[in-house]
C-alpha cells in the first residue's frame, strides 16, 4: 500500500481511493506521465458550477464510478478521467433543475458497465482504455454516422447502448457463441488478433497518442472527440509495425 494522504477536499477523497489501491496514476497525455488529479478536477468545477447539490452529487458519482473501475479492472494501465468528468457536468448543467437525478443515473450506468465487462462477470475485459478513450465510440459512430455523427461518448444514448451490448455478449458468452471474444490464456477476453499485455498494451496506446490516434484525448478537459478516422484498423497496422506478438489462447 502507498503512503495515506490526508484529503483536503471532497474530490481529493477520491485521490485517496486510487491510492488506498496502489493504482499506478498513469495518463495517455503525450506531455505528462501521470494522469490529472481529482483535487486539481475539484478545484476547477466551482468555476462552472456553485450550486453545493451538484456539486456533492459529482464527487459522490466519481467515488461510485471510481471504486467499481479499480474493482472490476485492477490491471488497467490509463487512469484519465477529465474528459468523462466535464462531460458529465455539461450534460448535468444542460438538465437543468434534473442536473443532480442526471448525475446519479449516469453514475449508476457506469457501474453497471464496469461490473458487466470486468474481470468479475464472464465478458472479463482486462482494460477500460476501448470505452474511456473513444475506440468504441468510434466505431459504433461509424455504423451510421448520419445518426449518430452528433452524439457524444459519454452521452446515455451510447452508455445504454454499451449496457446491452454487455448483456448480449454475456448472453452469447454462455451459449458458446462468443468465438470472437474467447478466453486467452491470462484469463481475459481478448477481441484483437494482437497481443494486450501489459508491456504491448502501453507502448501500443502511447504511439497512437502521440500520433494523435486516440478517438477521445480523454486527459484533454478541451477534447474533441473524433469518430471518422479508421481507428481500428490503424491501431492493427501499428501493432503489426511494432512488431506486437499475437494473442495466445
Amino acid at each position: 500500500m502507498k503512503q495515506n494522504i490526508v484529503p483536503n477536499n471532497a474530490f481529493q477523497f477520491i485521490d485517496e481511493i486510487l491510492n488506498q489501491h496502489s493504482v499506478n496514476l498513469l495518463t495517455l497525455n503525450p506531455h505528462k506521465k501521470i494522469m490529472t488529479s481529482f483535487e486539481e478536477m475539484g478545484e476547477i468545477i466551482p468555476e462552472i458550477v456553485t450550486d453545493k447539490q451538484v456539486i456533492n452529487a459529482l464527487q459522490n458519482t466519481l467515488e461510485n464510478i471510481v471504486i467499481s473501475q479499480v474493482i472490476n479492472f485492477p490491471e488497467n494501465i490509463f487512469w484519465d478521467f477529465d474528459f468523462m468528468v466535464i462531460s458529465m457536468l455539461n450534460q448535468a448543467l444542460e438538465a437543468e433543475e434534473g442536473a443532480v437525478d442526471f448525475i446519479e443515473i449516469f453514475g449508476k450506468k457506469m457501474v453497471i458497465l464496469s461490473e458487466l465487462f470486468g474481470i468479475n462477470n464472464a465478458i472479463r475485459f482486462r482494460y477500460v482504455h476501448d470505452f474511456i478513450y473513444g475506440f468504441d465510440w468510434a466505431r459504433w459512430v461509424q455504423k451510421e454516422p448520419q445518426n449518430r455523427g452528433n452524439i457524444q461518448p459519454f452521452s446515455l444514448m451510447f452508455l445504454d447502448y454499451l449496457l446491452l451490448k454487455g448483456q448480449e455478449l454475456i448472453q452469447r458468452i454462455h451459449l458458446g457463441q462468443s468465438q470472437y471474444y474467447k478466453l486467452c490464456d491470462n484469463g481475459f477476453r481478448n477481441p484483437f488478433a494482437f497481443s494486450r499485455e501489459p508491456e504491448d498494451e502501453y507502448r501500443l496506446l502511447t504511439y497512437l497518442a502521440q500520433a494523435e490516434l486516440i478517438p477521445v484525448a480523454a486527459w484533454d478537459w478541451n477534447a474533441y472527440p473524433s469518430w471518422n478516422k479508421p481507428f481500428q484498423e490503424m491501431r492493427e497496422q501499428l501493432a503489426l509495425e511494432l512488431n506486437i506478438q499475437p494473442q495466445k489462447h
